[in-house]
């Protein structure tokens, strides 16, 4: 196994000629090797996006790989960034009653299934204290009402501030967030809910599903903008049911789609492959050596 530091580079920036060039011939007078490299060019945004999986073999710290880059960048107009592939992102859980995404999420980090370091699980119930603490996870009940919703979420904030997360995942935490702490994380929280043709929305979403007699269950999972439910779509599934199946087993199967897709877009967007495109997302495939083939679950 190569002992040389593995890094990622990220860019998005206006389409021009060149650009693939310019980044590569830098990282190759680096001594960097590319060991994985995607691209898109988005014909109707004009907007180019790229991700490279690098190994720096003449040992070039990335912070010397972002002080030579930065020429590169101006004169393309890039928005990018270099971060370290064995460095886990903080993340933050917040959940209410329904545990299935959060029990998933938990068990998927316990086998290192996804390489994440969970700093916090925060929740406006004590219904998963026990099974957090029994993780060595800090957990947080801040209780929300419609009179202390500000101060609720501003301690939720201090929380995010204080352990460093970079990401928060709602997994079914049942709490309209507000626009201001939407805006403050925009881009770092993600959102897992069902996803019905037609839709259904409201209280038991499942049993309306049953009762129309839906023939395809699926989950959506989106980060988090002001809009409900709106954000750019990172990862979404679906899985067929029948007329011989019950109210229960629509929950349950739609259960089990809405913990993989959620940890599907959990570990895209931790190894950097997501990016923002207006109210769309460009999702790249997993490169070598970050668990590959996603199919989790």
């Amino acid at each position: 196994m190569s002992t040389h530091p593995r890094f990622a580079l990220r860019v998005r920036c206006p389409s021009t000629r060149g650009i693939v060039a310019a980044i590569t011939t830098y990282l190759a007078g680096e001594g960097c090797y590319i060991i994985d490299s995607t691209q898109f060019d988005d014909v109707d945004t004009g907007n180019f996006f790229m991700r490279i999986s690098l190994r720096s073999e003449e040992g070039r710290s990335m912070r010397e790989l972002q002080d030579g880059f930065g020429a590169v960048a101006v004169r393309y107009g890039m928005e990018w960034e270099f971060f370290d592939e064995a460095v886990k992102r903080k993340v933050i859980i917040m959940v209410s009653r329904f545990g299935h995404c959060l029990n998933d999420l938990l068990y998927r980090w316990r086998i290192g299934a996804l390489p994440i370091d969970i700093v916090a699980v925060i929740s406006n119930h004590m219904d998963y204290q026990k099974v957090v603490v029994n993780h060595d996870i800090p957990y947080y009940c801040i209780k929300v009402t419609k009179e202390n919703k500000a101060q609720a979420e501003a301690e939720q904030m201090r929380v995010v501030r204080e352990l460093g997360a970079e990401l928060i995942v709602l997994a079914r935490y049942m709490q309209v967030l507000s626009d201001e702490m939407c805006q403050a994380m925009s881009g770092r929280i993600i959102n897992i809910h069902h996803s019905f043709l037609p839709s259904f929305k409201g209280a038991n979403p499942y049993k309306q599903a049953f009762e129309r007699g839906v023939k395809l269950i699926g989950a959506t999972s989106h980060y988090v903008t002001a809009d409900l439910d709106e954000g750019p779509i990172i990862e979404q599934d679906i899985i067929r049911v029948t007329h011989a199946q019950s109210n229960e087993d629509y929950v349950s199967l739609g259960r089990d789609v809405e913990a993989q897709v959620l940890a599907r877009a959990i570990h895209a967007h931790i190894h950097g492959r997501v990016f923002l495109n207006g109210n769309k997302t460009v999702v790249f495939p997993a490169s070598p050596g970050s668990y590959a083939s996603e199919r989790m679950g």
